[in-house]
């Protein structure tokens, strides 16, 4: 088990991050503090995702020199996955924030459960 946590490292470090965020996630009250957790889980995932698809020892897929043959280039799909990933996650933050402060502005709060309880009050 030693070595290969040596060898594999980043993806140790990539599930220690999903950990913590999904426990933030979780254990917070504030919105806030979720939201941040939130993107802490996005960022484990493509951190796992950069580091499943680098290959030691090749390139990035740009033919250069007339080089063609494929074992000379990494694999470019989990890059496009995680360019991808990135924009949805900002545009999921963006619409998140935004709701957080409608949000505050209507109950003064960003407590989950005080907001809770008070929607509760309003039979909603």
């Amino acid at each position: 088990m030693g070595s290969n946590l040596a060898v594999n490292y980043a993806e140790a470090i990539a599930m220690v991050l999903f950990a913590t965020g999904f426990a933030n996630l979780l254990l917070q009250k504030n919105l806030i503090k979720k939201i941040i957790g939130l993107n802490i889980m996005d960022s484990s995932v493509y951190l796992f995702l950069a580091v499943k698809g680098y290959i030691t020892g090749r390139t990035v897929p740009i033919v250069v020199d007339g080089v063609t043959s494929v074992e000379k280039y990494i694999n470019p799909i989990p890059a496009g996955l995680v360019l991808t990933g990135i924009v949805v996650s900002v545009s999921v933050s963006a619409l998140m924030l935004s709701l957080t402060i409608r949000l505050y502005r209507r109950y003064q709060t960003l407590n989950l459960d005080e907001i809770s309880t008070r929607l509760k009050k309003e039979g909603l």
